[in-house]
């Protein structure tokens, strides 16, 4: 790949990083490291022979003179029927891969059809607008989404050629009802699957079936479509695409676009002097609320910039408060701030993308609903308030920066938190690791079984079809469905078996059902949703909710009905909810013993119960703890887990000092087992691609199943999605930077920075930082000595 010219003086980039800290002393500074990245120069390539003259023209007149070298690349193995993943970095034109084979098939073939796939609305909203602006003739380009009226949506099955279009509802409005999309399926050429890295762990494996029950119906009618994928780049993308379509895929990765320079800061808050958090642990500025201050000080400066945040609740708290601080330096300045998150109603997510493209809006603070969507240019300053999980969202977030061509900034604001603190102290993490590879497993029996009972309501699912979703397993999943009496076997196949197709019961996002409606009492208006899986810790009776600014709280939930109703009220104080949890092993699925340490993959039950919440003052104090009768939540999913002796953690065996042993006495160890936890939560999205919320984790000084102190972090998602299978796999590396993050942490007993969860149902407590380190001390030794690599002949 052409680098193109030395380092430029990234003269902007430096200028705006020198406004965000000035007036903080130099022995203050908070920012731990500065990498400036050279700007790379275009190569380009030809037009190719096959394209149509009036596709290449229309390109030629939108901006596009000359193609990119992996543009035409990827352009020309699709066209020549190669299924294609194109993997470059943002901005890199991945949209022209895919337009120019299939603009050139439709204009060509008059009958042909395409149909192009994102996993957010508003990222095919934004392409749409992009092949639309061609004004090519006869293309009949067209959205088929939620926002969709009912009278379009008759067009677009009669008369649509290239429809725009999400997994949700290729699932349930096209798939589910075909024989009313027989044209189109007869003519179908293309499927486009954009950004594709987004479709990992449940949703992913969701989304891999549901591609292989689009690949059947195609074939029903006649067709058998060329799969064109665009994809962040990550490691093995034509492994990862393969698997995700069931298809072999060529990989196209060399990136010959051109980058802006751009300047890369690493920044962790100052520890707050005046306040100290639970356990009179030191605490941190947040991330969030240092975003705020940067975000208001690149508006005053005139520079366009985006807050990455990690939740909806924090998105709103960054745009409150650098709308607070703009206030103070002219009235004007706060209307230049917004908040953007998914939950948002649609009419308002498309205002505000129209004011954050027009540059009516000069700052956003966003979720990950603007790291796809969008394609908004001009782009000076990024900040990611928390790292977003994986190394390809991080770079796909900070890729929106210098999209017109100038150099930008990119700041990386840690959030107290094992992760983040280890990454803003070793900076080859983040710049120097190659992307990961996404995580999805299409095999999970909690996926398998729905998707199989669509696909046989779609058509009789016939035994030449079980390798495309997993052989043994989907036949073990399909006797199943038989026993259950959802699907009845006969000499041809599987056949469902009721009137009702059972398309509307299946969550695609792996969210545990409908989502909860956020409802106004007085005023009926819907604020916006929440998924089942959160709901009783983030809507239960009495919690704090904001949306767009304004603070609501929680009068009533009904999980049954799907309803939280909210009224209007600013109090001074937030909650936190308490939880307790146990966890019941169902099955040992890998096990290796080390001397004393055991290893174990399996399936788990997880049970969890919202049994309270506590209110506390912006300061940290707490205020009171008020009791909730919530219904208990079973999990079914898969765990990696790790057993102690009692020797090995008293350090004193029969014939004396254990070696290597732990040397605690019983009293330390719930604290030390916990801390160990809760560090290892934080610390596997470095090895596998997700982030803590996508995880759990327990720890008993006595499990009754396991008979041995254990430390278990588990899935989220039913059935698992991949995530403690990576952990297996890494144990090694995995624990070594957990106990690293742990000892180079600079607080004395423990802190969010290390070992305190913002999750933690028990209020983290007991915890102990210095027993965790001799834990995982211990651990490590015991694999070390014998040999211990547990996952190196498996694990995905």
């Amino acid at each position: 790949m052409d680098e193109g010219s030395p380092v430029p003086a990234h003269g902007r980039a430096r200028h705006l990083l020198g406004r965000v800290t000035a007036g903080i002393p130099a022995d203050e500074n908070p920012v731990t490291h500065v990498a400036d990245q050279p700007a790379r120069f275009a190569r380009t390539a030809e037009w190719p022979s096959w394209a149509a003259p009036e596709v290449v023209e229309a390109l030629r007149a939108s901006g596009v003179h000359e193609p990119w070298e992996h543009q035409v690349e990827a352009a020309t193995l699709a066209h020549g029927g190669q299924h294609v993943v194109v993997s470059t970095g943002t901005a890199s034109g991945k949209s022209l891969a895919y337009q120019l084979p299939v603009l050139t098939s439709l204009a060509e073939d008059g009958k042909a059809c395409a149909l192009y796939l994102s996993p957010t609305k508003a990222l095919g909203a934004d392409q749409l607008r992009s092949v639309s602006s061609l004004d090519l003739r006869d293309v009949r380009a067209a959205a088929y989404d939620g926002d969709t009226a009912m009278a379009e949506r008759d067009w677009v099955r009669a008369h649509g050629r290239w429809v725009f279009t999400n997994p949700d509802m290729l699932h349930f409005g096209i798939l589910g009802a075909h024989a009313r999309w027989a044209r189109f399926f007869r003519r179908l050429a293309y499927v486009v699957v954009d950004e594709c890295h987004g479709y990992r762990g449940v949703f992913g494996s969701h989304v891999a079936l549901l591609l292989r029950r689009l690949q059947r119906v195609a074939k029903r009618y006649g067709s058998s479509p060329v799969f064109v994928l665009a994809s962040a780049t990550t490691a093995g993308p034509a492994e990862f695409a393969s698997r995700l379509t069931g298809v072999g895929c060529a990989a196209v990765q060399d990136d010959a676009s051109p980058r802006a320079a751009r300047t890369v800061a690493l920044w962790e808050p100052p520890l707050l002097d005046s306040l100290s958090g639970e356990h009179g642990a030191p605490v941190r500025r947040s991330a969030g609320a240092e975003a705020a201050r940067i975000l208001a000080e690149l508006v005053i400066e005139g520079a366009r910039s985006l807050a990455f945040v990690r939740s909806r609740h924090g998105a709103e708290l960054t745009s409150l408060g650098a709308r607070r601080i703009l206030s103070e330096v002219d009235s004007e300045l706060p209307g230049l701030v917004a908040a953007y998150r998914a939950g948002y109603l649609p009419e308002e997510r498309r205002a505000l993308e129209k004011a954050l493209l027009s540059g009516k809006l000069l700052g956003v603070a966003t979720t990950n609903a603007l790291e796809l969507g969008v394609d908004i240019a001009g782009l000076d300053a990024v900040v990611l308030a928390g790292y977003p999980g994986t190394l390809a969202s991080f770079w796909q977030q900070a890729g929106r920066a210098g999209r017109s061509g100038d150099e930008a900034l990119v700041l990386f604001v840690a959030r107290d938190d094992p992760l983040d603190t280890y990454l803003v102290h070793h900076p080859a993490a983040i710049l120097d690791r190659p992307v990961e590879t996404a995580v999805l497993d299409p095999g999970n029996p909690y996926v398998l079984a729905p998707q199989l009972a669509c696909a046989a309501a779609e058509l009789p699912l016939t035994v030449s079809e079980l390798d495309a979703f997993g052989g043994e397993a989907a036949k073990a999943v399909l006797d199943g469905l038989v026993a259950d009496g959802v699907l009845r076997r006969r000499a041809s196949g599987w056949y469902w078996t009721a009137r009702e197709r059972p398309h509307g019961e299946v969550d695609i996002r792996g969210s545990g059902g409908e989502q909860i409606a956020v409802v106004e009492s007085e005023t009926s208006r819907m604020l916006g949703t929440v998924s089942p899986g959160s709901a009783c810790t983030a809507v239960h009776p009495g919690a704090v909710y904001l949306h767009q600014g304004s603070s609501y709280v929680v009068d009533e939930l009904d999980l049954d009905g799907g309803l939280a109703l909210v009224h209007a009220e600013d109090p001074d104080w937030n909650t936190s909810p308490r939880e307790v949890v146990d966890i019941s092993v169902l099955s040992t699925l890998r096990r290796e013993d080390f001397g004393g340490v055991t290893v174990c993959l399996g399936e788990v039950a997880v049970t969890e119960q919202v049994v309270g919440y506590l209110r506390r003052l912006p300061s940290g104090a707490i205020l009171d703890q008020v009791p909730l009768d919530l219904p208990e939540q079973v999990l079914r999913t898969r765990a990696v887990w790790y057993t102690i002796s009692d020797e090995l953690l008293s350090g004193t065996g029969e014939s004396g000092r254990t070696p290597g042993g732990a040397g605690l006495d019983p009293a330390r160890v719930p604290g030390a087992l916990h801390a160990a936890e809760h560090a290892a939560i934080g610390l596997l999205p470095l090895f596998a691609t997700c982030d803590r919320w996508d995880i759990g984790g327990v720890s008993t000084a006595l499990h009754s199943d396991t008979g041995e102190a254990t430390v278990f972090v588990h899935d989220g998602h039913p059935g698992g999605a991949g995530f403690a299978d990576r952990g297996f796999a890494a144990l090694v590396p995995w624990l070594a930077a957990t106990r690293e993050a742990i000892v180079s942490c600079e607080c004395p007993a423990g802190c969010p920075s290390c070992v305190q969860s913002p999750k933690c149902g028990n209020g983290n407590d007991p915890l102990d930082k210095a027993g965790a380190v001799a834990v995982l001390d211990a651990v490590l030794g015991a694999l070390r000595r014998h040999g211990g690599r547990p996952g190196h002949s498996g694990g995905h």
